[in-house]
């Protein structure tokens, strides 16, 4: 019986990124050793000789340990089989489709009253190709939504491609708290890929820095380039604020965004100083309306206390956001339109300005 959540690592990239290609060098460098690989594909799968048997029959188990299966129709009963069969498990790995929406497989981890229990995400790794992958992500949506959700973005074939570095940009620029490796200048896959920062309930810790992002955490830092009609939909900005927040507060800024917003919010993960413990942070993370349960710290990884709450929208003014962040941390300002009216009016009280709010302040 297993007794802790087992971690989950999301495996995603549009068609011909190199998802099997990093699959087989993870399981020829022993990195799946005791874990479960789910292959979300139907027919063969494109692990190449390393299968002892075909995935056919189910759960099968591979030349190093690992099991392995195919997603038949749902997912939760795959999750349910690997978690009856195996009495120890280290990890389960999920290669998605290159086609894929990411969204629905998360949800699936985090939003399940058992599973989440049982399973815990930690961590999205987007595989780009840097021959095809600034073509790909202006003609598909999905390319775009992979790169959006991502912890880890893992450029592959930059040996023959001639635009890395404003890829590189670009990505950064989707996705400011991502990570983006070079699969060619990483000796072992399993000591970057794995393991990205989320909060683990073992050992009662996350690595901030790791998880956020550092680019995540410079409220006035941007990347330019290109935009072109999916780009400019998604926006990557960051909340932060050395406030102490209202638990009470806190949930229900999160429970009107994600019910009025939820299928624009692609990724929402932070770390927040709330006012009834400030000397344990919480740390949240959620992928559209669903939501993991939050989790306390014991204490600050870092020097700084601040609340920083990393937001990818599509379709979702950065602007509506932080004035929505703003009005539940008490911090509202007088609309434009309004505040003229005060300040033009024949018949204001002369040397008053300003709101009457703000004079009995």
């Amino acid at each position: 019986m297993l007794n802790n959540p087992v971690p989950v690592t999301l495996v995603t990239g549009f068609l011909g990124a190199g998802k099997t290609t990093l699959l087989n060098r993870l399981l020829n460098e022993g990195a799946l050793k005791d874990c479960a690989l789910i292959i979300n594909e139907f027919g063969d799968v494109g692990i190449d000789h390393l299968l002892v048997e075909t995935a056919d029959e189910g759960i099968v188990e591979l030349s190093d340990g690992c099991l392995c299966c195919t997603i038949r129709g749902d997912l939760i009963d795959t999750f349910t089989n690997l978690l009856n069969k195996a009495d120890t498990l280290k990890r389960i790995v999920i290669e998605t489709t290159g086609l894929a929406d990411p969204a629905p497989i998360l949800h699936a981890i985090m939003g399940h009253p058992i599973l989440s229990e049982k399973l815990r995400l930690d961590g999205v790794i987007t595989l780009v190709d840097a021959v095809n992958g600034n073509n790909t992500l202006n003609s598909h949506e999905e390319a775009i939504k992979q790169v959006a959700v991502a912890d880890r973005v893992v450029l592959t074939k930059t040996d023959i491609g001639s635009e890395v570095e404003d890829l590189q940009n670009r990505i950064a620029s989707l996705n400011p708290s991502a990570h983006v490796l070079v699969a060619d200048h990483l000796n072992t896959l399993e000591d970057h890929l794995f393991n990205c920062g989320l909060y683990d309930p073992q050992t009662k810790s996350a690595d901030v820095e790791n998880w956020l992002g550092a680019e995540a955490q410079k409220s006035h830092h941007h990347h330019h380039h290109d935009v072109n009609r999916h780009d400019a939909n998604i926006r990557a900005f960051t909340l932060k604020t050395d406030q102490t927040v209202d638990a009470a507060t806190l949930t229900t800024f999160i429970d009107l965004l994600r019910s009025a917003h939820g299928p624009n919010l692609l990724r929402v993960k932070g770390i927040v100083a709330i006012s009834e413990h400030p000397e344990k942070p919480v740390v949240i993370h959620g992928v559209q309306q669903i939501f993991h349960p939050p989790a306390t710290l014991p204490n600050w990884p870092n020097g700084d206390r601040s609340t920083s709450l990393v937001m990818i929208t599509k379709d979702l003014s950065e602007t509506f956001v932080r004035k929505l962040f703003d009005a539940f941390m008490g911090n509202t300002q007088t609309d434009t339109p309004d505040k003229q009216a005060l300040d033009q009016n024949p018949l204001a009280v002369p040397g008053f300005s300003g709101t009457f709010s703000e004079k009995i302040s």
